[in-house]
């Protein structure tokens, strides 16, 4: 398919545009979102050396292009706009919680993993492939793994567990990218968030993920240094 090609312009078929498995953290919660919305989509991959979306890997431009999800005619990009699409395409899978103050709790948590978490993206970049055992995390990293421990254990106190809201949302999916994270760069947490961790790892749509995500051969040099 040509890069200036809309996917599903010329065919019914619901596709999802992402970039690095190895990589995106952004691709990998669309895809989770999709996958745990039951919806039938197909995955189109683009490469990561067009220059936009290697500025996006490595945090030098907003994450404009991927996710991107085709359907019906619709066009919706950014992980936020599509976990809400998908919510409203296919209520039946719960993405937001039913209950309306677990539903706003839910999305605010979203939102901070979409707008935060800065200094632990920089930090911390994505990279599935990677293993940094006795990895230095820097003070406003662990500042930004503190509060997102603190998120999940008061929501896993909060709805009883065993995931976030009781039932698999789309707050699991958003926060998956920092569970592997916790993997990659060998971050020590408690025992019951270690438990979350495993769960969330233990997923089968993670682990085709992942599993995917090893056989990419495509680097980025930066993001495969221990800087």
């Amino acid at each position: 398919m040509a890069l200036d090609e809309t996917p599903g312009e010329a065919t019914n078929k619901t596709i999802l545009t992402i970039s690095s498995r190895n990589y995106s953290s952004w691709s990998m919660r669309g895809w989770l979102l999709a996958k745990l919305s039951g919806i039938e989509f197909e995955t189109v991959v683009v490469p990561i050396e067009e220059a936009g979306r290697r500025a996006e890997l490595l945090l030098l431009s907003p994450s404009i292009l991927v996710p991107c999800l085709h359907h019906d005619g619709i066009k919706v990009w950014d992980t936020l706009a599509i976990c809400e699409y998908l919510n409203e395409l296919c209520p039946e899978a719960k993405l937001l919680p039913g209950d309306r103050k677990a539903r706003a709790h839910c999305r605010a948590i979203c939102g901070e993993m979409h707008s935060g978490f800065s200094a632990l993206r920089s930090a911390l970049p994505m990279n599935l492939r990677g293993h940094f055992p006795n990895f230095p995390v820097w003070s406003r990293a662990r500042d930004d793994i503190e509060r997102i421990v603190t998120i999940w254990r008061e929501c896993l106190g909060t709805y009883a567990g065993p995931w976030l809201f009781g039932e698999i949302t789309a707050a699991d999916a958003m926060y998956v990218p920092v569970v592997t994270r916790l993997l990659t760069y060998d971050v020590k947490v408690d025992p019951d968030i270690a438990e979350y961790c495993l769960r969330v790892l233990r997923l089968p749509s993670v682990a085709e993920w992942i599993d995917a995500a090893r056989l990419e051969t495509e680097d980025i040099e930066e993001l495969d240094a221990e800087f």
